[in-house]
């Protein structure tokens, strides 16, 4: 198989130039943070009760090149499984509904707009909310990663979907994405450094002022700040593929067991971080680690398949984690995911085209809680 430039690389010095201005304008646009904090917004963890499920059938033959296929047969999956357990709303090009339609079956909602790509956990809003029926969403002026990829459309989806959501706006002049950011609910967030604190987002924004601006969007009270690894992965190492609260207190820690892989040395970093860390309550944090795959299948590799587990999602009554053809770890995943999660079903599922991309899924797919006034939980 021609294997495609993964998202890791695609573009990265071509769009410099058109997304320079991009990001100067959103370090100058007004904002409603502050407005924000006073009307007491607040990050639920993923477990709160969802409304629905967000996807985007982006993918596109530009950037995927021979994977397209493959890429598409993901994303279905992904979106009849989620379907099963809540709602499914998929962006879609106009011209691509059809296809869409048929890979996704009658449970899946379609929206048509442009897109650029599918990876709708970074450039859709971040939903919060608060003691109203309402949601808000949270504006995060995607950029491309730091202008790593053209991102004139995905720009916009973050605004779109609040709009179809009829969820309030919320703009800031902070430039990141979702998969950078991951809470208990309670007040913790845990945040990589190396995405939050780059000059290709937040060019001189010290840390402190930072957290403010994140403390004021998401009712966060402490950040756990790991450094994640610069300028190795499209995303400069988010949250997502490190650390991820199962519940309040509790976290799962990727451990990356392959010498060679890039965030060896990071994941023990993280690690020693995490187990000496404390929440926003002050108390110690159970730390449990999920290890990384010894072998994955070759059908789809490529040289920066993102094998890990730690990028499940949890949904209404069930977890989606990735599985990669590495019998020991599979199971040792759904075996760790059972114990967090018991009275949730695991279900694992072959993403291996989204994995040769750099991404997995909770890369692919955006949660909006259900607005606390109407949540069950």
């Amino acid at each position: 198989m021609n294997m495609i430039p993964d998202r890791r690389n695609f573009l990265k010095g071509a769009v410099a130039s058109i997304a320079l201005g991009r990001t100067s304008l959103a370090a100058s646009m007004p904002s409603n943070e502050t407005s924000g904090m006073k009307r007491s917004w607040f990050l639920p963890n993923e477990s709160h009760r969802h409304r629905r499920t967000w996807m985007a059938f982006g993918a596109s033959e530009r950037i995927w090149g021979d994977l397209l296929p493959y890429v598409r047969g993901n994303l279905a999956l992904i979106a009849r499984t989620v379907a099963r357990y809540e709602p499914v709303t998929l962006l879609v090009r106009p011209n691509e509904r059809g296809v869409a339609a048929r890979m996704c079956g009658d449970k899946v909602r379609l929206i048509e707009t442009c897109l650029d790509d599918l990876w709708i956990r970074d450039i859709g809003p971040v939903f919060v909310i608060n003691q109203t029926e309402k949601s808000g969403a949270v504006d995060l002026n995607f950029n491309g990663w730091g202008r790593k990829q053209a991102y004139d459309n995905d720009a916009e989806v973050a605004r779109f979907i609040s709009r179809q959501a009829d969820a309030e706006l919320i703009t800031t002049r902070l430039v990141g994405e979702g998969g950078g950011i991951e809470v208990d609910g309670h007040g913790t967030a845990i945040i990589t450094e190396s995405c939050f604190l780059n000059h290709n987002r937040n060019p001189g924004l010290e840390k402190a002022e930072c957290e403010r601006i994140l403390k004021s969007l998401f009712g966060i009270r402490r950040v756990i700040w790991l450094p994640g690894v610069r300028d190795k992965d499209i995303t400069d190492g988010h949250t997502d593929f490190y650390a991820r609260f199962a519940r309040r207190g509790v976290v799962v820690a990727g451990l990356e067991m392959d010498r060679h892989a890039f965030d060896y040395d990071v994941t023990r970093e993280h690690l020693k971080i995490l187990k000496a860390a404390r929440d926003a309550d002050g108390r110690k944090l159970e730390i449990v680690t999920l290890e990384s795959p010894g072998r994955i299948r070759h059908k789809l590799e490529t040289e920066d398949f993102a094998a890990g587990y730690i990028n499940y999602y949890v949904i209404n009554g069930a977890v989606l984690a990735p599985e990669f053809g590495d019998a020991r770890t599979d199971v040792k995943c759904k075996d760790v995911l059972g114990r967090l999660f018991p009275k949730y079903e695991i279900v694992q599922l072959n993403i291996d085209a989204i994995a040769a991309g750099g991404g997995g899924i909770h890369c692919a797919t955006l949660h909006e809680p259900l607005p606390a006034r109407s949540s069950a939980d």
